[in-house]
């Protein structure tokens, strides 16, 4: 496909940083992005499928699931293009820490409420040719399985993303699950899932929309778990 949204991305070659000409990063970004490439990517054995499919230009919401904290920087290490984040608003109240994860592309939301300013910043950020993940399923995983999705993603996919991209991570849960304290070494896989142009979801109901994200998603994870050698995860189909 060509012209201003085409994919795969043609420069994506290995572990790149540094921005598209749509969104630039900025130094801290730069600087934080190597350095978890080489402990992060080094101490959990991590391995990423099909970067291929991140978007070349455009605006684009990368839609994943949510095994631990460290997930943020897991699904975004391999991609060129820098990424923007939804983080809970009370990251922000300590004025050292909320200043570092600003320059890291983050901006607050409010838990548990209709943060209408956080959709809106997150439109903003879309519509001006940026990419922005979302952890649809609102809270970490317990088991590894993958929870119905809020649907409050639909929106930003279907008004303001030139691309809707499924992203999936396994294994996190393992390495630190919500029962642990810190974080303990294995193997951690990221694969990204094909675009979805804005045109092929746009007629959806916010209710179609998640349950198709949430069938990808769920395909992706027990493909990824064949790929790892670990048995595919059941889910109930009235869930999917």
């Amino acid at each position: 496909m060509n012209g201003p949204t085409s994919y795969p991305n043609p420069l994506l070659a290995g572990w790149r940083c540094g921005g598209d000409g749509i969104q630039r990063t900025n130094l801290w970004y730069r600087t934080f992005r190597h350095f978890f490439i080489g402990t992060v990517g080094t101490f959990f054995n991590l391995r990423v499928y099909e970067r291929r499919y991140e978007p070349a230009r455009g605006g684009a919401v990368y839609i994943c699931n949510h095994q631990s904290f460290l997930d943020p920087i897991l699904m975004s290490l391999a991609l060129r293009r820098p990424m923007n984040y939804m983080a809970r608003d009370s990251l922000f109240k300590s004025w050292v820490f909320g200043n570092l994860i600003r320059r890291l592309n983050a901006f607050p939301v409010r838990r548990n409420s209709a943060d209408t300013g956080a959709l809106k910043e997150a439109m903003r950020r879309l519509k001006a040719g940026g990419q922005v993940v979302l952890f649809a399923e609102g809270t970490r995983s317990i088991d590894g399985k993958i929870a119905p999705l809020l649907p409050g993603v639909a929106m930003l996919a279907q008004r303001a993303a030139a691309w809707a991209v499924p992203v999936v991570i396994e294994g996190a849960v393992d390495c630190w699950p919500r029962t642990r304290l810190l974080p303990r070494r294995g193997t951690i896989a990221v694969q990204y899932g094909q675009p979805i142009p804005r045109e092929q979801i746009a007629h959806l109901s916010p209710a179609e929309f998640v349950k198709m994200m949430h069938g990808k998603l769920v395909d992706i994870q027990n493909a990824l778990r064949v790929r790892m050698n670990r048995p595919p995860i059941e889910y109930d189909p009235k869930q999917e």
